[in-house]
């Protein structure tokens, strides 16, 4: 146990080294994923050593396996998103009314519904296809993924309307990304009506703002 003990402590250190250090640039995406699936391996492997050759050389050598195992996955995970919003952000590059955002490995692309929709409607307009054309090519060349469409209103109206037009919004966006060659079993949709405003809705511009459609990828993890 005490072996189990220094190696999870020696896989805290790897964590803390994803830290910036003086005179030196922050770790990249894939570098974190890298270092955070070594530090997670090496603890993995360590447990997973004990309690098959018990303690001593064993252990170490599951520790070891353990991180180099982690890492891999790791690194391959943040190098995946990394090449996948390179090209979002490149299909994207001369388009208004479109955000990309990342937070970790998790992508997500925001479109204004005034872009995707007429008011009061879920039938997507045809200048709306273009939009969705460019993100389906990327999700068709990089099928390790999840997508998650959510819808959003905003405040005008009354809740149990909102929940559905949001709903039957990011349902017509699925649709037409499956049209497009995207796995149906990959995507799921949600509504949430008015209840998550990135603006105030007291203004034309603030619900403008409001009224989007957001398409999340998430990484599969093997």
């Amino acid at each position: 146990m005490k072996k189990i003990l220094v190696v999870v402590l020696v896989s805290g250190l790897i964590l803390s080294s994803c830290a910036t250090q003086p005179g030196y640039p922050p770790p990249s995406h894939a570098q974190q994923g890298t270092l955070v699936g070594a530090g997670v391996g090496a603890a993995t492997g360590a447990i997973l050593g004990a309690a098959i050759g018990g303690s001593g050389r064993a252990a170490l050598l599951g520790a070891a396996g353990g991180a180099l195992a982690g890492g891999l996955a790791g690194g391959m995970i943040g190098s995946y998103m990394d090449r996948q919003e390179q090209e979002l952000r490149q299909a994207f590059a001369n388009v208004e009314g479109a955000s990309i955002k990342r937070e970790q490995n998790i992508l997500a692309v925001t479109l204004k519904s005034d872009v995707l929709f007429d008011t009061n409607s879920y039938t997507l307009r045809p200048g709306a296809y273009s939009e969705i054309d460019r993100i389906a090519r990327v999700l068709v060349n990089y099928p390790q993924t999840r997508v998650r469409v959510e819808g959003h209103t905003d405040a005008r109206g009354s809740y149990s309307y909102n929940q559905m037009l949001s709903e039957r919004r990011a349902i017509a966006v699925k649709d037409a990304l499956v049209t497009r060659g995207v796995d149906p079993r990959r995507i799921e949709t949600i509504g949430y009506g008015a209840s998550q405003p990135v603006a105030t809705n007291d203004t034309e511009v603030g619900r403008q703002m409001n009224r989007r459609v957001t398409i999340v990828i998430i990484p599969q993890e093997g």
